[in-house]
């Protein structure tokens, strides 16, 4: 039979334990009731945003579809109908002149087309030279002038006699602000991310007019931007293009290839290229076979 302090130290021990019980019991529905309000509040919040998605109503919306960053694809408008002279030089230049076609320094890799630039001997600054470009899009006729730029028209005259530019594309089409039609890259494939880089191996030397206006009509070098880095690539005014003289001025284009001009641009642009506002023709400008007189 246990005696009273056994008693008394069996009391007292049931007791301790009966309050690690209810401490841990209190413990317990603490952790429950944070639970279930945390769990309430995410279902508010859940309701909050779904009606607020919903527009305030039971009834379900169709989601608003996401934003494109891409530009819209620019179009062809108000395309001028008057022409633009050509620029005379206050001074006409020696006749006859001497060019100079040194090799492209920029390292490019060699163009499948094979190109040999002219002597550059007694080049004549006078007189002109007729040149019809044969599109898949119709016949554009130009005529260059050899008493804007001599050098300039030797080496076009020169490629087009080699058929350089024969099955070589029109890579960059302009609409908006510069409305032109650039061609001459002979390793463009129809790619706005890597046309535009190609040439004959050899450079032509700059021959600005300081005068110079660009315009509907006007046919004109193309450049890198660096001094004497012209090549094959030239452009087609057929618009406005409001341009420094920076480029030179060769030649014009005839009144039927104004019109073969104004239906590539009006039939669009398909890709568009880096600057926003250009890119290549929506359909095919292939030159099939260039003749010169």
């Amino acid at each position: 039979m246990a005696t009273n302090q056994q008693r008394r130290e069996a009391a007292k021990r049931k007791l301790e334990r009966q309050l690690v019980r209810r401490a841990e019991q209190a413990k317990r529905r603490k952790i429950v009731g944070a639970g279930v309000v945390g769990g309430v509040v995410l279902i508010v919040a859940g309701l909050v945003v779904w009606i607020v998605n919903s527009g305030g109503s039971g009834d379900q919306q169709a989601a608003a579809p996401p934003s494109s960053s891409a530009p819209p694809v620019p179009s062809v408008t108000n395309i001028p109908t008057e022409r633009t002279a050509l620029p005379k030089r206050p001074k006409a230049l020696p006749n006859p002149t001497t060019c100079s076609y040194p090799a492209d320094p920029s390292g490019k890799p060699p163009s499948g087309k094979k190109a040999t630039a002219p002597d550059g001997k007694s080049v004549s600054s006078s007189g002109t030279v007729n040149i019809t470009m044969k599109t898949t899009q119709g016949d554009i006729p130009m005529t260059l002038d050899r008493a804007l730029a001599p050098c300039t028209v030797q080496a076009f005259e020169a490629l087009a006699k080699q058929g350089f530019y024969t099955d070589t594309i029109c890579h960059r089409l302009g609409v908006t602000d510069l409305q032109m039609l650039q061609c001459g890259d002979p390793d463009a494939k129809g790619d706005v991310t890597t046309d535009g880089r190609g040439g004959p191996g050899f450079t032509v030397p700059d021959e600005f007019i300081d005068t110079a206006k660009y315009g509907r009509g006007i046919l004109a070098m193309a450049n890198t931007g660096q001094p004497n880095s012209g090549g094959s690539q030239f452009f087609m005014v057929y618009g406005n293009a409001p341009l420094q003289p920076q480029y030179t001025i060769f030649g014009s284009i005839s009144d039927e290839g104004l019109k073969v001009l104004d239906k590539i641009a009006k039939n669009g642009i398909g890709a568009i290229g880096q600057d926003g506002s250009t890119g290549e023709p929506k359909q095919q400008v292939k030159f099939t076979a260039v003749t010169v007189s």
